[in-house]
């Protein structure tokens, strides 16, 4: 998927351990029905979400055994297996979902051995390219849990290993037991509480992947990012998509939408380029 003509290709590339990928991916959650639980209503739509986001040149997929659960993984399989070459798709576990809705953490290592063969199989991949823990669980030392994705690593059925909603100390103590190649916390132009962990994913040539990189709608409402939006004639969701990328070169957001034309939008936001004085309105 070496494409660089693409509109995703605007953004640049970020490592994903050894792996390249454009620095604009897909967040494949909201595929699934409300509250990223049960199928959608209009399956085809989802799967033409998926082929359209490829075509642009989005050669990142995240997604998670939860979401569905477990449908979002048959969706991706779905509308795209045989993958292409060069598609990385991210998935994670250590969250168990309840019927309305709730997100309980369970990283127990057999847990996180369940879920990882489910993936496995719902993908339809022997192994996965990038799994990730999606939560510390406070029942269960971290190490633990770190140790579960490391032995599963070294059985061949993970390529790499990412964490979620972790510290500093938490990934200095991740890294302890095996390489760690991203991590996916909560930031956008709203929601900087974050910062040092992107900065440590900076100095350690970690990608950082943020999610929520539209603050579920907080990035769009400032009148200072319609502002600079009203200048460079784009959306308020461009100017907070273009703003994440230029904040730094680990950054790789992964907006997530059920709509083609949302995902046009987002996409073309890589182009999008905020001069000095856009970044310190924006800051």
């Amino acid at each position: 998927m070496d494409r660089s003509d693409t509109p995703a290709a605007k953004a640049g590339t970020v490592a994903v351990g050894e792996l390249a990928v454009k620095r604009m991916g897909f967040g494949a959650m909201r595929l699934c029905g409300g509250y990223a639980l049960g199928a959608p209503s209009d399956r085809p739509a989802a799967h033409r979400v998926l082929r359209r986001a490829l075509e642009l040149g989005v050669d990142f997929i995240d997604t998670a055994d939860s979401y569905g659960p477990g449908i979002d993984e048959e969706l991706i399989a779905e509308a795209l297996h045989p993958y292409p070459a060069g598609l990385v798709i991210a998935t994670k576990g250590g969250y168990l979902r309840g019927s309305r809705g709730g997100w309980t953490p369970d990283a127990r290592p057999e847990r996180l051995r369940q879920a990882l063969e489910g993936s496995l199989s719902r993908l339809r991949v022997e192994r996965i390219d990038l799994y990730q823990l999606h939560t510390p669980d406070a029942r269960v030392p971290f190490a633990e849990s770190v140790g579960a994705l490391a032995n599963a690593q070294r059985e061949g059925k993970i390529r790499h290993i990412g964490l979620s909603n972790v510290s500093v100390r938490q990934l200095e103590e991740a890294r302890a037991i095996a390489p760690v190649v991203s991590v996916q916390n909560e930031y956008n132009l709203e929601d900087r509480g974050s910062e040092d962990v992107l900065r440590a994913c900076e100095r350690l040539g970690i990608a950082f992947i943020p999610w929520r990189p539209l603050g579920a709608g907080a990035s769009l409402r400032p009148a200072r990012t319609a502002r600079v939006a009203a200048r460079l004639q784009a959306t308020p969701a461009q100017v907070a998509l273009a703003w994440l990328l230029a904040r730094s070169p680990a950054m790789l957001p992964i907006p997530g939408t059920s709509s083609g034309a949302h995902l046009e939008e987002n996409v073309k936001a890589a182009a999008l380029r905020l001069s000095r004085a856009d970044l310190d309105l924006l800051e």
